[in-house]
């Protein structure tokens, strides 16, 4: 009965199944970190290519992308988190020990609970992505192609018109 009824709605709203994803390539990403213990929330700009500390984690970005102006808003980054793990000797300090990986995958910022870090102390959420990539070729049909139309030659001139003057009646 489910997949009937998704049949038809797909049937009746072709578009609603094919939103655009993200495909211009940006520079910079933007994240929202929240330490849970402090309630201290801040916001990361993270070089793609770069990492950035918060807390115990070290979170790397390899790709931000948004897409185009003619679509819906959406941004998606790729990261990498890792967590230290704190050790089990007594004799060394919290957050010493070996970095275990606590995310890897893209985020989207849309929809942050869909792909989420799942840590009991930090919340990483992307917001945005900045400073687009112009000197990097777009994929195949990722960039609009727009093309203004040229009249044809023997296409009709166009008809022009005079104002009608105030106190004349339109309907004469």
């Amino acid at each position: 009965m489910r997949r009937s009824a998704l049949a038809v709605l797909l049937v009746l709203f072709p578009g609603a199944a094919a939103t655009a994803a993200p495909s211009v390539p940006y520079r910079i990403v933007v994240l929202q970190a929240l330490d849970k213990v402090t309630a201290r929330v801040s916001e990361l700009e993270l070089p793609v290519g770069g990492e950035v500390a918060f807390g115990t984690l070290k979170i790397r970005a390899s790709a931000c992308l948004e897409t185009p102006p003619t679509e819906p808003p959406e941004s998606a980054a790729f990261l990498r988190i890792d967590a230290e793990a704190p050790k089990a000797d007594a004799g060394t300090p919290a957050g010493g020990g070996s970095p275990k990986p606590a995310f890897s995958g893209w985020m989207f910022a849309s929809s942050p609970a869909v792909s989420a870090l799942e840590n009991p102390v930090y919340d990483v959420w992307v917001l945005d992505c900045r400073e687009p990539l112009a000197d990097t070729p777009l994929p195949a049909g990722a960039a609009p192609n727009v093309t203004v139309p040229r009249p044809a030659d023997d296409a009709p001139a166009a008809v022009e018109t005079t104002p009608l003057p105030p106190d004349a009646d339109p309907e004469d």
